[in-house]
């Protein structure tokens, strides 16, 4: 196969775990090739390595979305939900052919105030808006045509099931297998404390308007940010593209869900006591 890898941090290139996957990757017969940009992708490319954690990955996946190549993700960080896959197992999983692709939601924003040549529309986790200064938010939210209570917040989020386990999961949202159909909209320390997160069918088409004291809010899309008006008007709905992502046969989101987040752990899960 003809694959492309793609490293983020410059402490993973020359790293001997790194380098040891991709001679093992050449000895089955691979070839490899690095890129940076989505130009570097070259044609026939079989998939794309994302070496190093989630921040990578979502890099990554921006590279292969525009090539419409399917990216699997190698785990050189921390967590890894999205990049999960131990190096050590990825060489004969690939030649095997022990792996299936996937294809994930992705959320599109649109935003009149935003310049288009330098705005990349697409996220795979979540958007959220937030406050630039102490003053709290009014956030309001119209799903379908419908308005919800306004929120008054830090900010607020809308996640895909991908991004449950990432910024939504810290401000109290559930957790979703990545298979569901779903956006979850969350608020960001809420100062009205009867609202909670909801869930809407990825089908949705949702409008965000804000109220503030300041000038401007911050619109952050999986690991970028941008500056808006205070007044500016965010639509959110699922993309018309969606990613392919690699996913070995042995991976299991619920045992990442344990080992990742010691999910569930308690001495009276545990094995038989003396």
């Amino acid at each position: 196969m003809r694959l492309a890898y793609y490293i983020k941090k410059d402490r993973l290139r020359g790293d001997a775990r790194v380098e040891a996957l991709l001679t093992r990757l050449r000895a089955a017969g691979h070839t490899l090739y690095a890129v940076a940009q989505p130009s570097d992708l070259q044609p026939e490319t079989d998939m794309l390595l994302s070496l190093g954690g989630d921040g990578t990955f979502l890099l990554g996946a921006r590279l292969a979305v525009h090539a419409g190549v399917p990216v699997l993700g190698v785990n050189f960080g921390r967590l890894g939900f999205l990049s999960e896959n131990d190096p050590e197992r990825v060489p004969d999983a690939l030649s095997r052919g022990d792996y299936r692709v996937e294809e994930r939601e992705l959320l599109q924003v649109r935003c009149g105030d935003l310049p288009a040549e330098e705005f990349w529309p697409y996220a795979l986790n979540e958007i959220s808006v937030s406050r630039v200064s102490p003053s709290m938010l009014g956030v309001d939210v119209n799903v379908d045509g419908e308005d919800l209570p306004t929120y008054w917040a830090d900010g607020l989020l809308v996640a895909t099931s991908s991004g449950s386990t990432a910024y939504s999961l810290s401000v109290g949202g559930p957790i979703c297998l990545p298979e569901t159909k779903v956006f979850i909209v969350a608020p960001i320390s809420p100062h009205n404390l009867n609202v909670r997160p909801l869930i809407v069918p990825e089908t949705s088409r949702l409008a965000i308007t804000l109220r503030s004291r300041d000038a401007h809010a911050v619109l952050s899309m999986d690991n970028r940010h941008y500056t808006v008006p205070a007044g500016a008007r965010i639509e959110v709905g699922a993309a018309p593209m969606r990613l392919r992502r690699i996913r070995l046969r042995e991976s299991n989101f619920i045992n990442a869900l344990r080992s990742r987040l010691l999910w569930g752990e308690d001495v009276r899960n545990g094995g038989t006591q003396d």
